[in-house]
């Protein structure tokens, strides 16, 4: 299968929304009218989106096509072009769907290292598995830190994962200092001259001074072994909790200082708008989204294919 089409599998559920709650709004012949263009808004709000990028859309449109008689498909050109200028932002991310690693920022030598936070039940430690899936699979040495010491689930999940990707893996008995698990992969991965050193971190909010000071150990005691440790901060968000989880996750990510976010959960959620939402509310790129359950169910995120996804037949 590909992408497109994995793409919208895994969306099929916010395309019908979008296909049959909204495309049926709009009829060739018709004035576009304020009453049409609020109802639109409110269709594009039920897809978690936000009110600000809903309204961004809606006003474009009544700018644009306001008050003349409807064309579908200029609609949808104006609507699809807005939706690539909300997710792709102003940061300088490459998206390349012939390299599945291209908006990663990697290290000019030595081991890049990916920093990785998410509340529980997010689908964390399986999305640091099918990232470092997706390493392997592109001829990538990877090594894993299993630095969730306070939940020995967490780090035994982790293990089973380098297991079955025949990956190393550095691991503590459970409560052992994260920030010592994190400075035993950095060294173990420079040894071991790996491409890539994946570090999980705990997925608790306990509150926000504590996870900001031992995040802010981890990344020191990194860097006296690597220097520019960590090279990403990815953040995962489970897709499926809206805008509840985007309010946790804010403050989450202000901690954990996110360079980019992996969306898991894409693929069971009515609420794919959140893409944009997280994208323009956040200021963050959006890198990698879960859409399946299995190791090879993650993407590149690519705003034009997705919103191709949305809205292609």
């Amino acid at each position: 299968m590909g992408l497109f089409d994995r793409l919208k599998q895994g969306l099929q559920k916010t395309r019908q929304i979008l296909r049959t709650d909204v495309r049926d709004l709009f009829r060739a012949g018709e004035i576009l009218d304020d009453n049409l263009l609020q109802d639109f808004e409110a269709r594009l709000i039920r897809t978690d989106m936000g009110v600000d990028a809903a309204l961004r859309i809606v006003d474009r449109l009544r700018a644009e096509h306001g008050g003349r008689t409807v064309d579908v498909d200029a609609i949808w050109n104006t609507v699809r072009e807005e939706l690539i200028d909300l997710l792709k932002g102003q940061e300088d991310v490459r998206w390349d769907t012939n390299d599945m690693l291209s908006p990663l920022k990697q290290a000019a030598s030595g081991p890049t290292v990916i920093l990785v936070a998410g509340v529980n039940g997010v689908g964390k430690t399986t999305s640091i598995a099918k990232i470092a899936g997706l390493l392997k699979r592109s001829g990538k040495k990877v090594m894993l830190a299993a630095g969730d010491t306070f939940r020995a689930a967490a780090v035994e999940q982790l293990t089973m994962w380098s297991e079955r990707l025949g990956c190393d893996i550095v691991r503590r008995e459970s409560n052992s200092d994260p920030a010592a698990v994190a400075y035993e992969g950095a060294q173990a991965a420079l040894d071991a001259q790996a491409d890539f050193l994946i570090v999980d971190t705990a997925g608790r909010l306990q509150n926000q001074k504590n996870l900001m000071d031992e995040l802010g150990k981890i990344r020191r005691v990194m860097q006296k072994v690597i220097p520019d440790a960590p090279h990403e901060s990815l953040l995962v968000l489970d897709a499926t909790t809206g805008q509840n989880g985007l309010l946790q996750a804010r403050s989450f990510s202000e901690a954990v200082g996110c360079t980019g976010l992996v969306l898991a959960k894409l693929d069971g959620t009515a609420r794919g708008g959140i893409v944009v939402a997280v994208r323009q509310q956040m200021g963050i790129p959006v890198k990698y989204i879960g859409v399946g359950e299995q190791m090879e169910d993650i993407e590149l995120f690519d705003p034009d294919g997705f919103v191709d996804a949305l809205f292609r037949s």
